[in-house]
């Protein structure tokens, strides 16, 4: 793996012409590398010309979604914060806030599993990737006056991509969680501006919504 990051480094810094010359002569024509690096190029060209924009690293050379190759990028520490809010009747929320919910303590119950979540979103998100995640927290800010409940995750880990998915996935699984322990009393409870609050970590640096 590192050998094959120390190559793709190697190859980004020739001109355009050049790594198509070194593909040939070492027979390197992999899907990843040669997207990775026209990528690249695409970005430093922009970048000269004043016209740098975001590319989608999702979609190969093909047209077809990919994985990306993450092997050559550094691990760095990362954390995201995301949101989430449920608006129910007043009553629901009283029995949520007072623990008198049948199925249990709905908070409680709403932790567990935003912290599954947010562990588990590789296995839902088909283009993340898994990650050693180093810590998750889940805050639940009620709001009596509005009949509401705002979820605060915050998801870290150190690594080479992240974290923004599972911090979402997590705030997602947490306000399903609570329509599931409350749906009996109310069906009509709604989730909405489920939303990335910060990131921080890797390439695309500090993020914070405005």
């Amino acid at each position: 793996m590192k050998s094959q990051g120390n190559f793709l480094n190697f190859l980004k810094n020739l001109n355009l012409c050049s790594y198509l010359l070194v593909c040939r002569c070492s027979g390197v024509y992999n899907n990843f590398i040669l997207h990775d690096i026209e990528i690249e190029h695409r970005r430093q060209k922009a970048v000269t010309e004043g016209t740098e924009t975001m590319e989608l690293t999702h979609i190969n050379l093909q047209g077809h979604a990919r994985m990306v190759d993450i092997s050559s990028k550094p691990d760095t520490q990362r954390y995201g914060i995301a949101s989430a809010t449920i608006h129910m009747q007043p009553e629901t929320f009283q029995m949520i806030m007072s623990g008198q919910a049948k199925k249990g303590d709905v908070l409680a119950v709403a932790q567990v599993a935003g912290i599954m979540a947010a562990k588990k979103t590789s296995d839902i998100i088909p283009m993340c990737h898994p990650l050693l995640l180093t810590g998750t927290d889940i805050e639940f800010r009620p709001d009596e006056k509005n009949s509401s409940i705002q979820i605060i995750v915050t998801v870290k880990t150190t690594g080479k991509t992240g974290i923004e998915m599972e911090a979402l996935h997590a705030a997602s699984a947490a306000a399903l969680t609570i329509y599931d322990m409350c749906k009996a009393v109310d069906r009509g409870m709604v989730i909405t501006d489920l939303c990335l609050l910060e990131k921080d970590g890797g390439k695309s640096g500090h993020y914070i919504r405005k």
